[in-house]
């Protein structure tokens, strides 16, 4: 079973004033990450803006952010999307390159059925070696993966688990409760963190960690230590800034987020935007009243 940690970043993918990928600062938010809280990260999924970005940039961004971490973190990268044979392509790249694990996102746009959803798993982690971690989001790609698919993905051997963000927790605790031993559940959505571990999940694949990792982490460690008390608290205290974080379409919040704290990662590509301005002051808000764990001022 691979080890990636209860805490994963879904990492935005920094821009700079041209739009262009901004590989250095990509590096350093990586090893800022990791030295706030998360164990692992996740690269070119939704926060990282995957859609908008090159198969060139998706491989070189794996591979700087593979550099810089070395063996101190997971990378787990998106490579996966409506196109089975693309998927393989792109995942048997990312493995040459050295990630850990890839992120298979259901597809999004040609409506598989709940058969064609297995078929398409099964067939991308037979043909690559590495561990992959399903990602039902319905909210984003129309289609729902059911438990009971999830539950049959769970027998192939080198899928260990699923980021979860159909905000269903019937259906969780399903693929908790039947799925293979040692099968793994990340909540999808911050908010959902501590409902999906009292059923039974693992951790977290988090957008808010960019900001608030170490609590997130603080969070998840007391749960797991029985402190449920703690947890909740805990819980109920960062809850308005991961409401805020998702005030409008992520990653467009993050973004302006992590520009107002002191770390530069650009704007969204379009056809996403810049925060508006209602949006910002919900933001600024709650960033007032936050403790950030992020580290700013990194220049090297």
């Amino acid at each position: 079973m691979a080890e990636f940690g209860r805490v994963l970043t879904a990492m935005v993918t920094p821009f700079d004033g041209r739009g262009e990928v901004d590989y250095p600062q990509a590096r350093r938010l990586a090893r800022a990450l990791l030295d706030s809280g998360s164990e692992g990260l996740v690269l070119a999924g939704t926060t990282g803006e995957s859609p908008t970005l090159t198969h060139d940039e998706k491989l070189r961004l794996f591979q700087e952010v593979r550099e810089e971490v070395g063996g101190r973190a997971p990378i787990i990268a998106g490579t996966c999307n409506y196109s089975t044979r693309e998927s393989i392509e792109l995942s048997r790249e990312a493995a040459r390159i050295g990630v850990d694990g890839i992120l298979g996102t259901v597809p999004y746009y040609n409506k598989p059925p709940q058969e064609g959803l297995y078929h398409h798993f099964k067939a991308i982690a037979e043909a690559v070696p590495l561990p992959m971690i399903l990602y039902n989001v319905p909210s984003r790609t129309v289609t729902n993966m059911l438990p009971d698919t999830t539950v049959r993905l769970s027998q192939v051997d080198n899928i260990v688990g699923i980021k979860e963000a159909s905000g269903n927790f019937e259906a969780v605790a399903k693929i908790i409760e039947q799925s293979r031993p040692g099968f793994r559940v990340w909540s999808g959505d911050d908010s959902a963190t501590l409902p999906i571990l009292a059923l039974g999940g693992y951790g977290i694949v988090s957008v808010a960690s960019h900001l608030v990792g170490r609590q997130i982490q603080r969070m998840i460690q007391a749960f797991v230590a029985g402190r449920v008390d703690e947890a909740a608290a805990l819980h109920r205290a960062l809850l308005p800034l991961f409401n805020a974080l998702f005030v409008t379409t992520n990653p467009i919040p993050l973004k302006y987020a992590l520009n107002q704290v002191g770390f530069t990662v650009g704007t969204p590509r379009l056809p996403l935007v810049p925060c508006d301005a209602k949006s910002a002051a919900v933001i600024d808000a709650e960033l007032a009243r936050a403790t950030i764990d992020l580290p700013v001022g990194i220049t090297a």
